[in-house]
C-alpha cells in the first residue's frame, strides 16, 4: 500500500491520557532535557508547550546558543525522528520537500522524500533561504502535508518544526513575511547565559557531556499528550479575556498591525496546554497572561513614531496586559 493509499484510510482514533499522566511525563521531560541544557528552563517549557499544541516555534539568538542542541536533544528524549536542514541562498524547494526520481532498473519514478518528513524539523537559518522555499514551507507548516506533481503526502504524526534566526548577520538573508511569521506559534529570544551557567556550561564539557538521554515517551503517547491538553476546560470569562487582549492590539495607538483571529487561537491553545503540564484541567488567568508575549511578539507591527521613541513589542504588550481587566 502507498503512502497515498494509507493516508485515505480513517486514522484511528487516539485515546488521551490523564491530565496527572501530562503533568507527571512533561516534568520528566524538562528535568531530563536539564541534565543536558544548562539554564534555559523557560524556554525549553515553551518548546514543549508549542509541541503539545501542535505548534511550530522560531528561536532568535546569537550563534553558539546551543539553539541545534536543544532541538537535538528534545527528538531523542520525545523518542521522535529528526531531521535538521541548514537553509542557503540556494536551497530549493525539492531539497526541503523531495522529489521524483528516475528509476533505470524499472523504467519508473519513486520519490524520494525530503528532510521534512520527520516528527521534528530543525530549519537551521530559516532566514537564509530565498522566498520561493520559504514559500515552500508554508503548506508544511498550516497542512502537514507536501504536494508535489498533483500528489498529497502527509508528514508524520506529530510534527513540529523549530526554525532559528540570527538577529546579528542580516547580509544575505531574507526576512521572513508576515503571513510565514503567523504560522508559528511562538517566536522565543535567547539570551546569553548568567556567569554562574556559563561556568556550569565549561565544567559539564570539561568532565564530559552526559549522553545517556533517556527516552520517555514515543510519537503515539505525544499524540495521546495533544488530545489531552486539548480537552482542558476554557471558561467564559478566560475566552472574553483572550478576546479583549487580542483585540486591544488593534486599536493600541502604538501598534500599526494588530493580532488576527489565529493569535487568539494559538493563545488558547497554549494556555491550555500549560495548564495540563501544572496538573489542571482548567484555564486560569496566569496561564494566559504568561504566554502572551511568546504569542504576539512577533505578530504585531509597531508604528513608526512609537520605534522612534524607543518602544519595543513586548513593551507594548506588557502595556496591554496592564490595560485589559483580569477575570478572577
Amino acid at each position: 500500500m502507498t503512502t497515498e493509499e494509507a493516508s485515505k484510510k480513517t486514522p484511528k482514533a487516539v485515546a488521551p491520557m490523564s491530565i496527572q499522566d501530562v503533568h507527571d511525563i512533561t516534568s520528566d521531560i524538562i528535568r531530563e532535557c536539564g541534565r543536558i541544557i544548562v539554564g534555559k528552563i523557560d524556554i525549553l517549557r515553551d518548546v514543549l508547550i508549542a509541541f503539545l499544541s501542535n505548534g511550530h516555534v522560531v528561536l532568535e539568538g546569537v550563534p553558539g546558543l546551543a539553539k541545534t542542541y536543544m532541538a537535538r536533544t528534545f527528538a531523542s528524549i520525545l523518542g521522535c525522528e529528526f531531521k535538521r536542514i541548514q537553509l542557503t541562498v540556494d536551497i530549493l524547494p525539492a531539497d526541503l520537500l523531495g522529489s521524483n526520481v528516475f528509476n533505470q532498473r524499472t523504467g519508473e519514478f519513486w520519490f524520494r522524500k525530503g528532510p521534512v518528513f520527520a516528527n521534528l524539523v530543525l530549519a537551521d537559518e530559516i532566514n537564509r533561504a530565498p522566498p520561493k522555499s520559504q514559500s515552500a514551507l508554508l503548506e508544511v507548516m498550516e497542512e502537514r502535508q507536501v504536494s508535489t506533481e498533483g500528489v498529497t503526502r502527509p508528514l508524520p504524526k506529530p510534527f513540529l518544526i523549530i526554525a532559528t534566526q540570527n538577529p546579528v548577520e542580516q547580509e544575505g538573508t531574507y526576512p521572513l513575511p508576515e503571513a510565514q511569521l503567523d504560522r508559528f506559534m511562538f517566536r522565543l529570544i535567547l539570551d546569553y547565559p548568567t556567569s554562574n551557567e556559563e561556568a556550569e556550561i565549561v565544567r559539564r564539557k570539561h568532565m564530559g557531556e552526559a549522553t545517556d538521554l533517556r527516552v520517555l515517551v514515543d510519537p503515539d503517547n505525544l499524540l495521546r499528550m495533544q488530545q489531552t491538553c486539548s480537552t482542558v476546560y476554557l471558561e467564559e470569562d478566560i475566552i472574553s479575556y483572550i478576546r479583549d487582549i487580542i483585540v486591544r492590539t488593534r486599536s493600541d495607538p502604538t501598534i500599526l498591525l494588530g493580532g488576527s483571529p489565529r493569535a487568539s487561537l494559538v493563545l488558547m491553545n497554549a494556555s491550555k496546554t500549560r495548564a495540563a503540564m501544572h496538573g489542571r484541567d482548567y484555564v486560569v488567568p496566569e496561564d494566559v497572561r504568561k504566554l502572551t508575549i511568546q504569542t504576539l511578539n512577533h505578530r504585531l507591527i509597531l508604528k513608526p513614531e512609537a520605534e522612534l521613541e524607543g518602544l519595543t513589542v513586548e513593551r507594548v504588550i506588557t502595556k496591554v496586559l496592564g490595560e485589559v481587566d483580569c477575570p478572577r
